[in-house]
């Protein structure tokens, strides 16, 4: 969550993840994936600053998680169509492939 600043000085947090976008007409608005839309006292550059630091700080929180033996995280990748492994679920779609070694 990011705090910001409505005009009349009282301030709330607003999930970062849910802004669909920010605009200045002089004032800030922030609109939500809903269609919720605040008015604050922080520039554009403010909030987008903000939610810089908090992304960085979530990963940097992750990054601090110690690992569990036999869970060990990794990413998913698609099979490609000339790739000669069969990578399906059996139900037509891509399961996770497993890091070769």
């Amino acid at each position: 969550m990011i705090v910001v600043t409505r005009l009349n000085g009282t301030r709330f947090a607003v999930n970062p993840d849910l802004i669909e976008r920010i605009h200045e007409s002089p004032d800030t608005h922030l609109v939500t994936l809903d269609g919720a839309a605040y008015v604050v006292l922080e520039s554009l550059a403010e909030v987008v600053e903000l939610i810089a630091d908090y992304r960085a700080y979530i990963l940097s929180k992750a990054r601090d998680f110690p690992a569990i033996t036999g869970y060990p995280l990794s990413l998913v990748r698609t099979v490609e169509p000339d790739d000669d492994t069969d990578d399906t679920d059996g139900a037509g779609t891509t399961a996770p492939v497993k890091p070769r070694k």
